[in-house]
C-alpha cells in the first residue's frame, strides 16, 4: 500500500537542479529532509500506531504525500524568475519542508503496515511475512517509472503529479481496508506475570486460559504432564523476571505451547521474546549495536540512490561529443527501475532466507546481518571499478539487492530482541539511524561532486557543439552536464563508503557473535537467557 519516496527521487532530482539551478549539495539537502522526516517522526509514529491503531497514520500519510510531492511540482512549475541567478531562500526552505512532508508521510504508511504484519503472523513466518509486503515499496519506483516514460517522457512535471495522487490515493485504501488479524489461541504471545513469587497473588495462573494452562485439569484430560510446564520451572522463570538482572529488568513473552519442554525449548523459542523499551532501550548495548550498524548501511544506501542519477549522467556525458539529454535520462531511469526491482527482489530474498535459516537450521536471524553488509561491500567496490554508464547496472543492481535486504531483515532482529509490546515504538528509534549518516554522505557526494563541476570542459570535443545541443533540446535539461570528468566526479566519495561498508561486516559479525552467546548460555541456564 506505500511507496519508496527514496527510489522516487534520482528520477527527478537532475531536472529539479537544471530546472532551480541549485547544486547537487543543495538537492542533497533538499533529499535529506525526506530521510529526516521519515526519521524524526518515527518514534511519536510508532508510539501512535501501538496505542491508536492505524488508521490515523494512513490518513496522516495521504495528507503529507499529496502535499509533499504537489508542493514540489508547484515550485518546480513556477522556477526561478528571468532575472534571477539562483532559488530564492524562501522557496528552497518550502523545497525543503516539501521533501520533508514525504518523508513523513511515508513512514505512516511503513509503519501501519509493519505493525499489522507484526500482528497478524507468527514468528516463524514474520521475516517472509514481511519481506514480501515491503517489496512492494522496492517495486512501486519501477512502476511509476515505467508509466512515467510511457505516458509522461521527458515530462518532469507530469511524473511529480503522478507521485502526488500514485502515492496518496492507496492511503485511503489502506485506511478502510487493512487491519491485523488476532493469531489463533495456540499462536498468541502471553505475558508472563512479573510479580515476585512470594507475592501471594503470584500463585494465580501464570498464563492467560487458551486451552494450554498448568493446572491439574490437563492429567485428567489424558495430556500429561509432559506437555505441561513444570511448577518449579515457572516459578524461576517469574523469579528472575520479576528481580531483574545485569542488563536491566526486562518482561518477556512466553507462548504457552513453546515454553513447554527442554531448556533448549525455552532457550532458542522462536516466541520467546524480551519486553524492552523507554530508558531500558537507550541504555541497552544491543539497540546502540543495531542502531550504528542500521545506520552506516542505510547512509552508503541513501548515498547511492539519492545521487545515482547524476552518476549516469556523468558517466554518459564523459568524453561524449553527441551528448544527448534524451538519452541521457534513458540511462538515468534504467538505473532507477534496475535498483526498484532489485530492491523488491531483496527484501522477498531475505524474508525467506532469515525465516529458513532459523526455522531448519537453528541459525539466529541476527547472523543475516553478515550477509547484507557484505553484499554493500561489494556494491560499493563495484561502484569504485565501473567508469562506463553500460556497465553501472551492475553496481545498480547489488545496491539495490542489498539496500532492499536491510529493511525487513532489521525489523525482524528489532522485534525478536526487543520484544512485540512496544514493537513500533522502537522500531521508530532505530529507524532514526538514517537521519545523520544518509543525509551526511548524501552532503559529502553532492559536494565532491561540484567540486569537479565544469574542470575539464575542454577534454570533450566539440563543447560548444555540444552544449549547443543540450540548451535546444531541452530547456530544463540544459545545465544537466555539471561534471566532465566522469568517475573522478564521484570516487572519492565511494572510498568512505568502502571503508564504511567494511566496518559494517565487522559490526554485523559482532552481532551475530552476541547472539550466539546469549543463545549459549540459554541453553545451559534458561533463566538466565531470559534476563541477559
Amino acid at each position: 500500500m506505500d511507496t519508496d519516496v527514496v527510489l522516487f527521487r534520482p528520477a527527478y532530482a537532475p531536472q529539479l537542479g537544471s530546472q532551480l539551478r541549485i547544486t547537487h549539495a543543495q538537492l542533497n539537502i533538499i533529499g535529506g529532509a525526506g530521510n529526516v522526516g521519515g526519521s524524526i517522526s518515527a518514534p511519536v509514529v510508532g508510539r501512535i500506531v501501538d496505542s491508536r491503531g492505524t488508521r490515523i497514520l494512513f490518513a496522516c500519510a495521504f495528507l503529507f504525500l499529496l502535499g509533499g510531492y504537489s508542493g514540489i511540482r508547484y515550485i518546480y512549475d513556477k522556477g526561478i524568475p528571468g532575472d534571477a541567478t539562483s532559488l530564492s531562500m524562501f522557496s528552497f526552505s518550502l523545497l525543503i519542508l516539501f521533501g520533508f512532508m514525504t518523508g513523513a508521510g511515508n513512514h505512516c504508511g511503513i509503519t501501519s503496515a509493519l505493525n499489522t504484519i507484526a500482528k497478524t503472523f507468527p514468528d516463524r513466518m514474520r521475516a517472509s511475512a514481511s519481506g514480501l509486503v515491503l517489496s512492494g515499496l522496492g517495486l512501486s519506483a519501477f512502476l511509476f517509472s515505467t508509466i512515467s516514460h510511457a505516458f509522461f517522457a521527458g515530462d518532469t512535471s507530469s511524473f511529480l503529479l503522478l507521485l502526488a495522487f500514485g502515492t496518496a490515493l492507496p492511503m485511503i485504501l489502506g485506511f478502510f481496508l487493512v487491519r491485523p488479524i488476532p493469531l489463533p489461541p495456540n499462536e498468541e504471545e502471553i505475558p508472563l506475570d512479573t510479580r515476585h513469587p512470594e507475592d501471594d497473588s503470584s500463585r494465580t495462573p501464570l498464563l492467560e486460559d487458551s486451552g494450554d494452562n498448568v493446572s491439574g485439569d490437563d492429567e485428567e484430560n489424558g495430556t500429561g504432564n509432559d506437555d505441561n510446564i513444570p511448577l518449579f520451572m515457572t516459578e524461576l522463570l517469574t523469579f528472575h523476571l520479576s528481580t531483574g538482572q545485569e542488563d536491566g529488568d526486562r518482561n518477556f513473552t512466553v507462548t504457552p505451547s513453546r515454553v513447554r519442554g527442554s531448556s533448549h525449548t525455552l532457550a532458542t523459542s522462536s516466541d520467546l521474546f524480551p519486553n524492552v523499551y523507554g530508558r531500558r532501550l537507550w541504555t541497552s548495548g544491543d539497540f546502540w549495536l543495531l542502531f550504528t550498524l542500521l545506520s552506516l548501511l542505510s547512509g552508503t544506501g541513501l548515498m547511492y540512490i539519492n545521487n545515482v542519477g547524476s552518476m549516469s549522467q556523468a558517466l554518459y556525458g564523459y568524453k561524449n561529443p553527441q551528448y544527448n539529454p534524451i538519452r541521457a535520462s534513458q540511462w538515468q531511469a534504467t538505473q532507477v527501475s534496475t535498483i526498484s526491482v532489485m530492491n523488491c527482489a531483496g527484501r522477498v530474498f531475505i524474508g525467506v532466507i532469515s525465516d529458513w535459516g532459523k526455522n531448519r537450521f537453528g541459525v539466529p536471524r541476527s547472523y543475516s546481518l553478515m550477509l547484507v553488509s557484505f553484499l554493500f561491500f561489494i556494491s560499493q567496490l563495484a561502484t569504485l571499478f565501473i567508469d562506463d554508464i553500460k556497465n553501472l547496472w551492475i553496481a545498480s543492481t547489488l545496491l539495490g539487492f542489498a539496500y532492499g535486504s536491510l529493511w525487513p531483515l532489521f525489523v525482524t532482529v528489532c522485534l525478536e530482541w526487543f520484544g512485540m509490546p512496544h514493537f513500533s515504538e522502537n522500531w521508530g528509534y532505530l529507524s532514526m539511524s538514517p537521519m545523520v549518516s544518509g543525509n551526511l554522505f548524501s552532503i559529502i557526494f553532492g559536494r565532491n561532486f561540484d567540486a569537479h563541476e565544469g574542470v575539464q570542459m575542454e577534454d570533450i570535443p566539440s563543447p560548444s557543439a555540444s552544449l549547443k545541443l543540450i540548451r535546444d533540446s531541452d530547456s530544463t535539461t540544459s545545465a544537466d552536464l555539471r561534471c566532465f570528468q566522469g568517475l573522478e566526479c564521484y570516487v572519492d566519495t565511494i572510498y568512505l563508503t568502502i571503508g564504511v561498508t567494511l566496518l559494517s561486516i565487522l559490526l554485523s559479525v559482532w552481532a551475530g557473535w552476541r547472539d550466539k552467546r546469549r543463545i549459549r548460555d540459554g541453553e545451559a541456564d534458561p533463566a538466565k537467557f531470559l534476563v541477559t
